[in-house]
């Protein structure tokens, strides 16, 4: 008997990088339906994304950033193992751990990105089946562009790719109906949902809208008669505690016991508001009307995929600025006073009148 072809996706960044690479991952299986698709996360809720979606077979999670590194090592040795044939590593992933861990995982096809920036240091030479990097290319189209490495060639448009796959069972569901139940929201309520965290690491908070200003606009859209849920994970809990603070009970704040569970709730809104974040993407994912609010990462790259969305940003000259490294995120303005305008000057008033047009469409 043949064995199966054996496949890994390493997804070592957050749930949001992983999410915009489930466009591939399907048209992966399409193309090879006998193939074993594994995938390689260090974060829970990566792994509580992928558990349901049917393209993967098998998830392997290790939290390699609080374990220690030999344990890490072992860890790693352990996947060597399975022997896989090919190995992906998914955009972006431009650190040189990452290649490293490619490169143990000891595929004899490793897929990945040859970077426009610090590639050399951040030894991308390790993958050793490579594309290069596209500034005019949206993420998942270059994850489905590494397909064609593998001889599984698409026009990359947003029109004729996937959408980002994401799978509710009925137990979230049912943890949603019993949450907005308990809550006394109905199913006639207009939702708007906000997210207003980013990632920390690599001093992207400053990418974050102000939590006062989510506040105002909450306070707003509750006036119109709107019903306001304030989603956010470990990251987010200093913003959310302002929003709520300052809010004046015109917010509800959303707890739940995992992602999925907050992921089944966010499929209820009418509208997601948010920051360039991984629940964006997820808003994007499950169709919904996305307002996002950008500062200085390029929307190019990350704009909610497949959906109806508006991008607001102030239009500032400078913007964007973003690119992937492993630099840390700074502004380049010289006055220290006009330090990220182009998230600081945008308006209540903005938000405000783009959430209605989405409320109205």
């Amino acid at each position: 008997m043949t064995e199966r072809e054996k496949i890994i996706i390493v997804a070592l960044p957050g749930i949001g990088d992983a999410l915009l690479a489930t466009p591939m991952i399907r048209l992966l299986r399409e193309a090879k339906p006998d193939a074993e698709i594994h995938a390689l996360v260090m974060f829970g809720a990566t792994r509580d994304l992928l558990s349901t979606n049917p393209n993967v077979d098998h998830i392997h999670y290790y939290d390699f950033i609080r374990s220690p590194k030999l344990e890490g090592l072992l860890y790693l040795m352990h996947l060597r193992r399975m022997n896989f044939d090919s190995s992906i590593n998914i955009y972006p992933q431009n650190r040189w751990q990452y290649n490293i861990f490619a490169l143990l995982l000891g595929a004899s096809r490793r897929l990945g990105i040859r970077y426009k920036r610090r590639d050399w240091y951040n030894l991308s030479w390790l993958c050793n089946e490579t594309i290069t990097e596209d500034d005019n290319l949206h993420c998942v189209e270059e994850n489905v562009k590494l397909l064609s490495l593998l001889n599984i060639k698409h026009e990359l448009s947003e029109e004729t790719l996937p959408k980002l796959e994401i799978y509710i069972t009925k137990d979230h569901e049912d943890v949603a109906d019993a949450w907005l139940k308990e809550h006394g929201i109905s199913s006639t309520d207009r939702l708007v949902g906000f997210h207003a965290g980013t990632a920390l690491f690599k001093n992207h908070i400053c990418r974050r809208w102000a939590p006062e200003k989510f506040a105002e606009l909450g306070k707003r859209l509750h006036a119109e008669g709107a019903t306001v849920l304030l989603f956010g994970g470990p990251d987010d809990i200093d913003a959310n505690e302002i929003i709520m603070r300052e809010s004046q009970s015109s917010i509800i704040e959303v707890k739940t016991k995992s992602i999925m569970d907050s992921v089944a709730l966010m499929k209820r809104m009418n509208v997601f508001v948010s920051n360039d974040s991984s629940l964006m993407h997820i808003a994007g994912g499950l169709g919904l009307p996305t307002v996002g609010i950008f500062g200085p990462t390029n929307e190019t790259y990350v704009h909610p995929w497949k959906t109806d969305y508006e991008i607001i940003q102030t239009g500032i000259e400078c913007r964007p600025c973003f690119v992937y490294s492993t630099k840390p995120l700074i502004c380049y303005r010289k006055n220290p006073d006009e330090h990220f305008m182009c998230i600081r000057d945008i308006e209540v008033d903005t938000v405000f009148e783009a959430v209605n047009r989405k409320l109205l469409a």
